[in-house]
């Protein structure tokens, strides 16, 4: 920034709002500490991220407001007004705060600014208005610790809600586990009983040895057995059952569906017949029906076990315990992370669609709060459809090639417009009160735009919702 300029009178600058109620003696203090300096057209009067050194009012010409996104300066505002600000307007908060400017000035026309050191005109305010400093103060700093406070209420809720969900999930699991060792302990004590009397000098070797061939064939049959229509397993049963009837087996009704469930059928019952013969069918029967049953239930407990283990790296992949904050993470894996985190707030009647691009990279990212973002949106979402309609994530190449989308989109009542500018406000809900604190959308637009120098966009209308999420495929400053 220029450092000298030509000085103002105090009457000029009595004519400019900012300045209009001070006295002589402070208007003075003014035209002897600052400048006015003229910037050409397309000029920088200051820049983005650049340590805040004057505190800068518009004296003629036109400014704009911008700020960096994505390695772009967007366009914030535009003005000709007479006196408007900008620069080190938290001068007087002193090293409390980072003394940065927040960001670009530009001059769109020849512009005259006036330019105050930002190191004199911090103390100076602090001296003249001692009683507005503690009001302003309590301000910005009641409401940065009310900002952060609901933040990690909102983060707290969100965890407990996600916990809850989680002990959902995996107390199904857990349960069928529990259930199915219960029930596999009786099996196998049963087996052996059978086992006995069959076992017990009435069978010669080779019979014996067929019997055990026989388990192992059922073994392999509970293990790869097809998939049918109810209809084809009832038509089954009902075979195996009369089957069994003929060769008075008795139970018939209850063994039927454990030995269809094992993919039994009658030519095996034939070859079991004929292996062991009518005096000791029923008992051999039973014990293989034991066996495949056994089976069953062990493949109960691996599915249920598994489902456990896949639940648990789930909420690690969406907790990223084991990482870092900063990493190159593959945006699939975190989408997929979070959708079984929320699964159990997802109502049966919203169906979930994924269409990903899998040939993306994987991109520099915090991955811990992209998921943070991905709950919010994807929350949403689903409230926005009150039970019941398609909540679709899509990923794609940005048009740039640069960046990489996430689009969340649910068909849902949509936003209204004149809602839709306040949405990434802080506070702002249109949820009823007690369901939503208005920070979600918030944090997700500081956690892209801000972090990620990314970007966040909403379109919407009845039925068809869209939040887009970009982010850069490399790493920028």
């Amino acid at each position: 920034m220029t450092a000298t300029g030509r000085r103002l009178t105090t009457d000029e600058l009595r004519t400019l709002f900012l300045f209009e109620a001070l006295d002589d003696d402070q208007l003075d203090w003014l035209a002897t500490r600052g400048w006015a300096v003229t910037h050409p057209s397309g000029d920088a009067i200051y820049r983005e991220g650049e340590p805040a050194t004057c505190f800068v009012v518009l004296l003629s010409g036109t400014v704009s407001l911008s700020r960096n996104i994505r390695g772009d300066d967007v366009e914030l505002s535009r003005t000709d007004h007479i006196g408007v600000y900008g620069g080190a307007t938290q001068a007087y908060l002193g090293d409390q705060v980072p003394q940065l400017y927040n960001n670009t000035m530009h001059a769109i026309t020849d512009a005259e600014v006036y330019e105050l050191p930002a190191a004199e005109f911090g103390p100076v305010v602090r001296h003249w208005f001692p009683m507005a400093m503690h009001l302003l103060e309590g301000l910005f700093f009641g409401m940065r610790n009310s900002n952060n406070a609901v933040a990690e209420r909102e983060r707290l809720l969100a965890l407990g809600s996600l916990s809850a969900g989680l002990t959902h999930e995996l107390n199904n699991p857990a349960a069928a586990a529990v259930r199915a060792t219960a029930v596999l302990r009786d099996k196998v004590a049963g087996m052996r009983h059978k086992l006995a009397m069959i076992a017990d000098g009435r069978l010669d070797g080779e019979r014996l040895h067929g019997l055990v061939e026989l388990q192992e064939t059922a073994v392999k049959k509970a293990q790869n057995t097809p998939k049918r229509s109810a209809l084809e397993i009832s038509d089954a049963e009902d075979t195996v059952g009369d089957w069994l009837d003929e060769h008075q087996v008795p139970g018939a009704w209850d063994l039927a569906p454990t030995l269809v469930a094992g993919g039994v059928d009658v030519p095996w019952l034939e070859d079991v017949a004929s292996c062991i013969g009518d005096i000791d069918l029923e008992p051999a029967v039973r014990w293989l029906a034991y066996t495949i049953e056994t089976e069953l239930l062990m493949g109960e407990i691996d599915d249920a076990v598994g489902r456990i283990s896949g639940l648990v790296s789930a909420a690690k992949q969406y907790s990223q315990l084991d990482r870092g904050p900063f990493q190159v993470v593959d945006v699939h894996e975190l989408l997929d992370a979070t959708l079984i985190m929320l699964n159990a707030k997802i109502p049966q009647g919203i169906r979930v669609v994924t269409s990903y691009d899998r040939t993306l990279p994987a991109i520099p990212a915090y991955a811990a709060e992209l998921n943070q973002v991905w709950t919010n949106l994807i929350d949403n979402g689903v409230s926005a459809m009150h039970g019941s309609g398609t909540l679709t994530i899509t990923t794609s190449l940005d048009p740039t090639g640069d960046c990489l989308t996430v689009d969340i989109a649910d068909t849902g009542t949509g936003i209204p417009p004149e809602v839709r500018p306040r949405i990434f406000e802080p506070f702002f809900t249109t949820k009823p009160v007690g369901e939503g604190t208005g920070l979600g959308l918030d944090i997700s637009y500081r956690i892209v735009v801000k972090k990620h120098h990314g970007d966040i966009r909403v379109t919407s209308e009845p039925g068809d919702t869209h939040f887009t999420v970009v982010l850069p495929l490399r790493e920028t400053a």
